[in-house]
């Protein structure tokens, strides 16, 4: 069986205006300007990335949505790293006709999600459209790098999404899985790791 060529670590985006304001902002044409960290956010990226430790980063990917961007900065500032790669692979997952609507109106599309996570009603991106695309960024970075490590920095939804490949089960059943703070890093894969079931 194969194995993980590098080491990734996934790393949700800091508290941000929008999750202060209680709006969903999935939209690329507002969200990749507008919506960016709070004061809470940009400490808890600073936070996280401190905890890390002696670990040592080699590049950073993030979405190109503002707040995921800014945390992405500020790690990379903290671990003196080139500026962080934008990838539309790590984007938000897309919300449709819930857009600028309370969170709450996320739990609607999770429990649809587990029933068919093929669904888009309300014209919300499938669970597997999202797992589909964060896995094929996965894919790309084994087969052009080794003995590298990798930081992610994204969404709720699409890391939760992502985190069902590793356990083996379908994309809609991402809310089963340990719920991905603001800020908070997490390893996805080690150099050595087996190469999960759903061929990352």
């Amino acid at each position: 069986m194969a194995v993980f060529k590098n080491t990734y670590l996934i790393m949700r985006h800091g508290q941000s205006e929008a999750n202060v304001a209680d709006l969903i902002v999935s939209d690329p044409k507002t969200g990749c300007s507008q919506f960016g960290l709070s004061p809470l956010g940009e400490s808890q990226a600073r936070e996280s990335a401190l905890t890390l430790g002696g670990e040592t980063l080699d590049m950073i990917l993030c979405s190109d949505f503002k707040r995921a961007r800014e945390t992405a900065e500020i790690v990379a500032d903290i671990f003196s790293l080139p500026d962080p790669v934008d990838e539309i692979r790590l984007r938000e997952r897309y919300f449709g006709e819930l857009e600028g609507q309370p969170s709450s109106a996320y739990e609607s599309v999770w429990l649809q999600d587990r029933l068919d996570s093929s669904h888009t009603d309300n014209h919300v991106e499938s669970a597997q459209n999202v797992c589909s695309r964060a896995v094929s960024l996965l894919n790309e970075l084994e087969k052009k790098y080794h003995d590298k490590v990798i930081l992610l920095v994204a969404h709720g939804d699409t890391l939760q999404i992502l985190q069902t490949a590793f356990h083996d089960i379908d994309p809609g059943q991402h809310r089963s899985l340990p719920h991905h703070e603001t800020g908070e890093i997490k390893r996805l894969a080690s150099n050595g790791d087996r190469v999960p079931a759903k061929d990352i």
